[in-house]
């Protein structure tokens, strides 16, 4: 598939095949899915609401999709223990903390609870950042970044349209610091760890508004 988006990608700290562990990553559309997807095999934790989404549903469900509900926060803990299950089992799951995708000016916060499945399961955490350096041989722009982002309310015919449209991708996928936590650390203080890591390595579109040179607060919501 990363042919067919003529995306190539450069992989960078590449963990071992027998290395298990809860990957979280900064998620800008289906683009970087696929660039996940081709360093070895990962289960996704997607939401319901793509489940119900004619088409793409079902594509979610063919990959072996995890769900959960992000319009409701009640059944959390059992989606987090739910996580927890599959990573014992072997697996290596990839989570996007900041539960959309973006328009590539920044990582937004990070839900705090779904991360902690790494430590029920006894793995750790692995930060992933994901860059799109080139576009058709020319930086990553205000003017390519609806061909690889997709954000909003940008239907998903119209994405994948603009993606096909492009003779290159040129992309990075750089695995960071792993992060070890127990049940007992500050879920807070593991997401906003983890955060940091991918921000600092994260580079925004060209072009895009600059962030207030005051300190980012973190999210306090409670999940």
């Amino acid at each position: 598939m990363l042919k067919v988006f003529n995306c190539r990608v450069k992989y960078t700290n590449r963990p071992g095949d027998s290395e298990k562990f809860l990957a979280v990553s900064n998620h800008m559309g289906f683009v970087d899915i696929l660039m996940l997807a081709s360093c070895f095999p990962v289960v996704f934790v997607t939401s319901n609401e793509m489940k119900e989404t004619p088409f793409l549903g079902l594509l979610t469900e063919m990959a072996g999709c995890m769900y959960v509900e992000r319009r409701s926060r009640t059944k959390i803990l059992e989606e987090m223990k739910s996580i927890g299950a599959v990573l014992k089992r072997g697996y290596r799951v990839v989570l996007y903390p900041e539960a959309t995708s973006t328009n590539g000016e920044k990582v937004l916060p990070f839900k705090k609870t779904l991360i902690m499945a790494a430590a029920y399961a006894g793995v750790p955490i692995q930060p992933i950042v994901i860059n799109f350096r080139k576009i058709n041989d020319e930086e990553f722009s205000l003017k390519w970044r609806d061909h690889v982002c997709w954000y909003g309310d940008i239907p998903f015919v119209t994405a994948m349209w603009k993606s096909l449209t492009l003779k290159s991708v040129d992309a990075e996928v750089e695995f960071l610091e792993k992060i070890f936590c127990t049940t007992e650390d500050d879920r807070g203080l593991i997401a906003d760890k983890a955060h940091a890591l991918i921000s600092a390595k994260f580079v925004p579109v060209k072009g895009a508004p600059q962030e207030d040179s005051a300190a980012i607060e973190f999210e306090t919501e409670s999940t």
